[in-house]
């Protein structure tokens, strides 16, 4: 029985796959390994609420594609944006909250894997009373300067 680790590993694969239809092997990419201990944490909104760790993207593997974890504490938000370089995927590992979405507000927990084409406007707001665990990555991107990101200037 595999491990929850390469469930997920596997699904992240096939995402990338089924969006693309490319494989690492076919951009040329040199195998990469890291740990997360070893991957600085950024934070990455007011008060320390968002945490992120970019694991893979442009300058350790050379390649159009991006890899991160992020912690959200309770009441924090992934505000609203979009990307017009790139697709987006993400996976709830802990916790729960809301993703923000063009078609409006729904509940996301543990286990759910999400995507959003190039250019859908989407978040993600930790409406718990726990820490939120993501795991999420671009397709098309390999940095936050290539990704086209744009913030939404109002809510929905």
């Amino acid at each position: 029985m595999p491990t929850k680790s390469e469930m997920i590993g596997a699904a992240l694969a096939r995402a990338v796959k089924a969006t693309t239809g490319i494989t690492s092997a076919k951009l040329g990419a040199a195998p990469f390994r890291t740990n997360l201990g070893d991957v600085p944490t950024l934070d990455a909104g007011p008060d320390g609420g968002m945490q992120v760790r970019f694991l893979l993207d442009q300058v350790s593997t050379g390649t159009d594609q991006l890899l991160a974890w992020t912690l959200l504490k309770p009441g924090a938000r992934y505000a609203r944006h979009r990307h017009h370089n790139c697709d987006e995927f993400m996976i709830v590992l802990k916790g729960y909250g809301h993703i923000d979405c063009e078609t409006g507000e729904a509940p996301a927990g543990e286990g759910d894997v999400l995507y959003w084409p190039r250019g859908a406007w989407h978040g993600f707001n930790n409406s718990s009373n726990a820490d939120v665990v993501l795991i999420w990555g671009w397709v098309g991107a390999g940095s936050v300067e290539a990704s086209g990101t744009e913030m939404a200037t109002a809510p929905p």
